[in-house]
């Protein structure tokens, strides 16, 4: 949680803690600068929705915790800015799903996914992968295509929260199920998802772990149930609908 002094009276008080989250993320090595424009374009996407959930998203939240925990080996990617916003939340979801974590960069160094492992640590994980980086994605050519074999590289469902274009179509082309979290209904990311969340990632990962723990004890027809009832056209078209008409 941030420290810096914003008074909650503020009209932005949320939005002023979460950029700052960001800042001190550059500062601490964990984020990249280009995390601060990544930052800035999701929270407008997140004003013209009104900076709530909307239906559409809950039940991809509630459709996304069904795929993780009937998965046999689901896995949370996190990146610099999903570490800086949203480190407990992050590994309160794996708890709930039996996940494995697992740092994935683009603008990667061994310092930087150090101390994102650190950083999670910090926050309740007991593992983290992506260090190894023993296995390569088919199809891409930049630091995002390096993943643990036994993370990523062998996962049947992952989660990519925020934007990852690129990566969300390469694992496409694996079968990999995709859970993305974009607040952006028309980006690739969304429009490759199995599961495209648009969403803010702050309301995400703690409503797909209340989600998870309400079907802890359904069985695997329950569970697929809340898989097929989801329709992801639907969802982006809803999304779509309410940033151009908001409301009043």
């Amino acid at each position: 949680m941030s420290d810096v002094d914003v008074p909650e009276s503020h009209p932005r008080y949320e939005s002023l803690l979460l950029r700052h989250r960001i800042e001190e993320g550059v500062e601490a090595g964990i984020t990249s600068k280009q995390g601060l424009i990544a930052q800035g374009r999701g929270e407008a996407y997140d004003y013209l929705l009104g900076e709530r959930t909307i239906p559409s998203a809950d039940a991809a939240e509630r459709a996304a915790a069904a795929h993780l925990l009937r998965a046999d080996h689901p896995v949370l990617s996190v990146n610099g800015n999903v570490a800086a916003l949203a480190p407990e939340e992050t590994v309160e979801l794996a708890a709930a799903t039996g996940a494995a974590l697992e740092v994935n960069l683009f603008n990667r160094t061994e310092a930087r996914m150090e101390r994102i492992a650190d950083h999670l640590r910090e926050h309740g994980a007991e593992e983290v992968l992506g260090l190894a980086a023993d296995g390569r994605i088919p199809g891409l050519d930049h630091e995002r295509a390096k993943v643990d074999a036994d993370g990523i590289g062998s996962a049947d469902v992952v989660l990519v929260p925020l934007e990852d274009g690129d990566r969300a179509e390469a694992l496409a082309e694996m079968d990999t199920t995709e859970i993305v979290i974009d607040l952006n209904p028309l980006s690739r990311s969304a429009r490759t998802a199995t599961v495209p969340v648009v969403d803010n990632l702050i309301r995400a990962l703690p409503n797909m772990t209340e989600h998870a723990r309400s079907l802890a004890g359904a069985d695997e027809a329950e569970l697929d149930a809340v898989v097929e009832a989801f329709d992801r056209e639907a969802a982006l078209e809803a999304a779509e609908a309410a940033i151009r008409s908001p409301e009043e």
